[in-house]
């Protein structure tokens, strides 16, 4: 009676292979060597072609605009430019809050980071802006030079005019310098260090840090007061600040503050849900903020109810002028970390809308485009500007083909920053800092992912929920540094044993290089 081999048992006939025999039978394909002065040479070498395509490479708008077919795209991209900019006007605003400087500050870093964009960057759907963790990674440096507290003290003129400098001058100053290392970052083509940024970490950093700004939020929807805390801890001590002056709440701005959050979560759902039959979203940002302006007028709130409000948007722009040197020392870890960060997240959202209207980004050129678009913009005293998902998916869901409309947008900001800014005077706080929570749902529905990440690979749930957990209790800056230690830590574990490769056409035990061979490429999601 024959016997049945039992069905998970293979049988594996082949030759037996020594590695040169391998190689004798199979043409291994020695890669072309030369001297480090060939390829310098290489390099070196000046035409006509290679200058044009260098210069193409710099500035990647000589690349499509000469192509562009105006009569087809220019009316979309003016609509889109008009959406978009109106919610850059009420999102740099807004973000100020997260910076620690006056509403001002927002609108040049919603303004003045485009112009250079346009010119530089690769992406033609990113709208160029501030974003909530990057603001609030620099508010963390602008608290720590100048803290709250040290307004309150009286009689001390010393004081009142190192405040006073560094709440003037401290966002360009980080700016400029993180800026500085992201722009020498893109020459020395260093964009590769992003992959080390996996998408669960960004994922658990990304909601940290919405927790971060959610509880910085808090005090300006109750209004109470609170010292300045940064470092280990430093959300349990703001949370124990506002408890303990739960009393004092304005109850003006609480409801002021509520309604708003209720009302742009609510028609953001609206907008999300009939995208496809709303031709453009509602600005409910806009409404909203115009709304409030007018009742905080007509009913004088401040004055009345102690309402906390914007109180001077001044008109026109502050002086350009390069930072202080000085601060650089104390800057300089934040700043890092800050550019890493903001790269990771403008090249994360352009990689997307890159693949889905089919055309390449560059990385080290994006490094380039934002690190200039930055310094410009720092000069003239705004802070971070990155990218943000929601701006971004508003200019290319109402139609936006190109940069274009991201110069439309900078246009509607303008005409804020020079005329209708001081209309906005009364405008409460806690209007503001609503439109920021509002805002946060996104990053905040990333914790759906964990048990999706439970499931597909339990490494990477751990990294997701070190990495956050890290982050809400150490801080965004070191948080992030411990979370991309875990994850180099737990890639050092796993490759610890011998990788095996099944190949589309041989299945060896022979440690062998696949590429060098000429063989297909290795199995998809396939590891032995």
């Amino acid at each position: 009676m024959a016997s049945h081999r039992p069905a998970n048992h293979y049988c594996v006939s082949r030759p037996v292979y020594s590695k040169r025999a391998f190689d004798e039978d199979n043409d291994r394909q020695i890669p072309e060597s030369r001297s480090f002065r060939e390829k310098l040479s290489a390099s070196s070498k000046c035409s006509s072609s290679r200058a044009k395509q260098v210069l193409k490479g710099l500035f990647p708008i000589l690349d499509w605009l000469l192509q562009y077919p105006t009569k087809q795209w220019l009316p979309s991209d003016v609509i889109s430019g008009v959406s978009t900019g109106l919610v850059c006007c009420l999102q740099g605003l807004a973000y100020a809050l997260l910076v620690s400087v006056g509403p001002v500050y927002g609108l040049y870093a919603a303004f003045f980071p485009i112009l250079t964009y346009f010119f530089l960057g690769t992406s033609r759907h990113l709208s160029v802006g501030p974003f909530p963790v990057t603001c609030l990674m620099v508010g963390s440096v602008v608290l720590t030079l100048a803290p709250d507290e040290d307004f309150m003290r009286p009689g001390n003129e010393t004081c009142f005019l190192y405040i006073h400098i560094t709440t003037t001058f401290t966002p360009h100053i980080s700016l400029v310098y993180f800026l500085i290392l992201q722009l020498g970052m893109g020459v020395f083509h260093v964009g590769f260090l992003v992959r080390y940024l996996s998408d669960p970490l960004v994922g658990g950093f990304t909601t940290a840090a919405a927790v971060h700004v959610l509880i910085s939020q808090l005090k300006m929807v109750l209004s109470v007061p609170t010292h300045s805390h940064n470092g280990f801890f430093s959300l349990a001590y703001v949370l124990s600040d506002v408890f303990r002056n739960i009393k004092q709440t304005n109850v003006a701005d609480l409801v002021a503050g509520l309604l708003t959050i209720v009302t742009v979560m609510a028609v953001k759902e609206i907008n999300a849900k009939f995208q496809h039959k709303i031709p453009v979203p509602i600005p409910i940002e806009v409404i909203v903020t115009v709304v409030a302006t007018g009742i905080s007028y007509a009913v004088d709130l401040n004055s009345r109810y102690g309402a906390s409000i914007v109180h001077s948007i001044p008109r026109g722009f502050v002086p350009a002028q390069f930072p202080n040197i000085e601060l650089f020392g104390e800057i300089l870890g934040s700043s890092f970390s800050t550019a890493v960060v903001g790269y990771a997240v403008s090249v994360s959202v352009a990689k997307v809308y890159a693949a889905k209207h089919d055309y390449k980004i560059d990385g080290n050129q994006e490094l380039i485009a934002f690190g200039i678009s930055n310094i410009f913009c720092g000069c003239f005293s705004g802070f971070v500007a990155t990218t943000a998902l929601s701006r971004t998916a508003i200019q290319e869901s109402t139609g936006g083909k190109t940069q274009v409309a991201g110069l439309i947008s900078a246009l509607m900001v303008l005409i804020v920053i020079v005329a209708v800014g001081p209309l906005l005077q009364p405008l409460q706080k806690s209007v503001l800092a609503g439109i920021v929570i509002a805002n946060l749902k996104g990053m905040f529905m990333q914790i759906c992912d964990v048990p999706i990440l439970w499931r597909q690979n339990r490494t990477d749930c751990f990294i997701w929920v070190f990495t956050c957990i890290s982050c809400i209790v150490l801080g965004l800056d070191v948080g992030l540094l411990t979370g991309v230690v875990f994850e180099l830590g737990t890639v050092v574990v796993r490759s610890q044993s011998t990788l095996y490769v099944i190949n589309n056409t041989l299945c060896f035990w022979l440690n062998i290089q696949i590429s060098s061979h000429g063989f297909p490429g290795e199995i998809s999601c396939i590891r032995v």
